[in-house]
């Protein structure tokens, strides 16, 4: 009886099911808009792409392309060592992460509205 039940739950990791299960639990939307340059500078938007341990997230979770997240990877590894991102996360630096992230949906939230006012107008 336990024999099946581990045959089950290694076809189930082989074929993808238990994967998506595990991928969908997990909060991910740092996508990449249209006029953001990915650069070392560009510290905001580099910060969405690393995770609470500071390792930087791989691509299926990123949502990006091959192309920026080569260019995302370059920019995060020329960050550190310029010492604009440090190389392991401290509280410090999640706590900022945070705050960049409540902004972003501010700003988010903050167009959204602005485009249902301009159809109302029209």
């Amino acid at each position: 009886m336990d024999k099946d039940k581990v045959l089950l739950n290694r076809r189930l990791i082989w074929t993808g099911l238990k994967r998506d299960v595990k991928r969908d639990l997990k909060n991910h939307s740092p996508t990449i808009q249209s006029g953001d340059k990915i650069d070392y500078k560009n510290i905001p938007l580099i910060i969405r792409f690393l995770s609470e341990q500071g390792k930087i997230l791989p691509r299926r979770l990123n949502k990006v392309n091959l192309k920026q997240q080569r260019l995302i990877t370059i920019a995060i590894k020329q960050a550190r060592i310029l010492s604009l991102l440090p190389f392991q996360n401290n509280e410090i630096f999640f706590k900022m992460k945070m705050k960049i992230d409540q902004i972003l949906s501010k700003e988010k939230d903050f167009k959204k509205k602005k485009k249902k006012m301009n159809r109302n107008l029209n």
